[in-house]
């Protein structure tokens, strides 16, 4: 396919909820040394309500099911909301919208539950804290700061706003808020782009991986990219993940 139709393609393509299926063979990823999936489900009781925080349309949460009784989600993405709803209502799980909430926090009552779950969602540490009852859980993954930084190189963008992310600042942020620190791992995982259509579908969809993105702006560089990804030579990239496991210690 020539470059135009890629990008066009690109700008055009249905994208809904955190689907990714739209990348199969596009872009790859190893996958990290730890399954988040079992770690969560490994945590998950009958007795203690979960909490799942940015669930986009729910795709992760529900392949945790069964879940248990009073599984609440949070979505600050309003698009993602009615999915996430449309797919979780079955499942029992309320889907809180949280758009109109100021810094990451949550709507919620005091020591409400006993897991709270993170994946690749802000947080603000206080506020878990708050929602968990002592004793209760926290499992996060997140996107560290080197995130992709290869991509931004080969285009010339600057580097994004969250470089300084990482497992030790949220390892930091977290004791700070009481937390008793569990289990934590950090890696630099091999990704690649194999056509300029998923870069370009890919910077839409991350508008924080090069702020203020315009393909226009970036034509040249594009093009080049393009003409090598299409000789066969992928970019290869790594995706930055860590993962914490923190516990809120019980109250005396």
């Amino acid at each position: 396919m020539n470059y135009t139709d890629l990008v066009r393609g690109a700008a055009h393509a249905p994208f809904e909820g955190w689907d990714l299926g739209v990348f199969a063979g596009r872009f790859t990823e190893e996958n990290t040394s730890w399954d988040f999936a079992e770690l969560v489900r490994s945590r998950l009781t009958d007795g203690d309500a979960l909490l799942d925080l940015g669930t986009g349309g729910g795709e992760f949460l529900s392949g945790l099911a069964p879940l248990p009784p009073g599984t609440t989600a949070t979505e600050s993405y309003p698009p993602n909301v009615p999915v996430a709803r449309r797919l979780l209502a079955p499942l029992g799980v309320r889907v809180i919208d949280t758009s109109d909430e100021d810094d990451d926090s949550l709507p919620l009552p005091d020591a409400a539950f006993g897991l709270v779950t993170s994946r690749h969602e802000s947080y603000a540490p206080a506020e878990i804290a708050r929602v968990l009852r002592g004793g209760g859980v926290f499992v996060t993954q997140q996107v560290g700061g080197r995130d992709l930084a290869e991509l931004n190189e080969a285009l010339g963008a600057p580097g994004h706003g969250y470089s300084h992310w990482d497992l030790a600042s949220a390892r930091a942020g977290l004791a700070g808020a009481g937390f008793e620190i569990v289990d934590v791992r950090e890696e630099l995982v091999p990704a690649a782009f194999h056509d300029i259509g998923a870069v370009l579908l890919f910077l839409r969809i991350t508008p924080w991986q090069i702020p203020g993105f315009d393909a226009d702006r970036y034509d040249a560089r594009l093009r080049a990219l393009h003409a090598r990804l299409n000789s066969g030579s992928p970019l290869t990239v790594r995706s930055h993940r860590f993962v914490i496991t923190a516990r809120r210690p019980l109250t005396p």
